[in-house]
């Protein structure tokens, strides 16, 4: 164990232990004495190692219990594709529900008619909804469609909105323009998630249009940290 460094070696071994398995998330780990005890290292270098593991997401402080290990499975969400969520949860066999919060006629936020280059006061269906994921509510996701005059059944919107659009309106969905932000906690991600002390949130944002350039749709999903990792394919011009 390097001397000057030990309680990173330490957040590395305990790190390893998580990973594989040794303390599943859900569990404590060891208390500090236990684990100053089995490094041979003050209490002190055991919560620099803890400090570590807090700020990767490895762990949670709760107050009068101690370290407990958090779930670090991460579902891979593809930053450049055009997939909905009932196609992703199917791709990554995920157990996930989603539940309807609003469905509405709406004026569209200016923030978004901004963002989205129309006109502020724009007419639009709002939906708002809350994805679980094993349970636990995980995603929040705004859509705001430009072009529907009527709020779309519950049931459609539990299911699949695309495939709705695309099967029985007729709908060509083509691509999407997207930006990619972490942002700070707002009053929704506070009141419908499930936080585990998150302070931030990773947004993407996305215009969506059809075939012929009109542009239909905005979203905002709003994503727990420690749930998803974003990916991409890159190729070397």
């Amino acid at each position: 164990m390097n001397k000057k460094n030990k309680f990173f070696d330490i957040y590395l071994e305990l790190e390893q232990d998580i990973t594989s398995g040794v303390y599943p998330a859900g569990t404590l780990l060891p208390s500090e004495n236990v684990l100053a005890k089995r490094f041979s290292v003050s209490r002190e270098t055991i919560r620099k190692a803890l400090v570590l593991l807090l700020e990767n997401g490895c762990i949670q402080k709760l107050q009068g219990k101690g370290s407990i290990v958090i779930d670090r499975e991460r579902y891979s969400f593809p930053v450049s594709g055009l997939t909905s969520f009932k196609e992703l949860q199917k791709s990554e066999h995920m157990n996930a529900t989603t539940k309807v919060i609003r469905n509405e006629r709406a004026t569209l936020p200016n923030r978004i008619a901004d963002f989205a280059g129309l006109p502020r006061g724009s007419s639009c269906l709002a939906i708002l909804r809350v994805r679980y994921l094993e349970e636990e509510a995980t995603i929040l996701d705004y859509d705001y469609l430009l072009d529907n005059t009527k709020p779309i059944e519950t049931e459609i919107l539990e299911d699949s909105l695309y495939q709705y659009l695309e099967n029985e309106k007729g709908y060509e969905i083509s691509y999407a323009q997207k930006e990619i932000t972490v942002e700070p906690l707002n009053a929704d991600d506070k009141k419908y998630l499930a936080l585990h002390g998150d302070t931030h949130v990773v947004v993407v944002k996305s215009t969506v249009f059809l075939k012929d350039t009109t542009l239909f749709q905005y979203t905002e999903s709003r994503h727990r940290l420690d749930k998803f990792r974003f990916v991409d394919f890159a190729r070397r011009r």
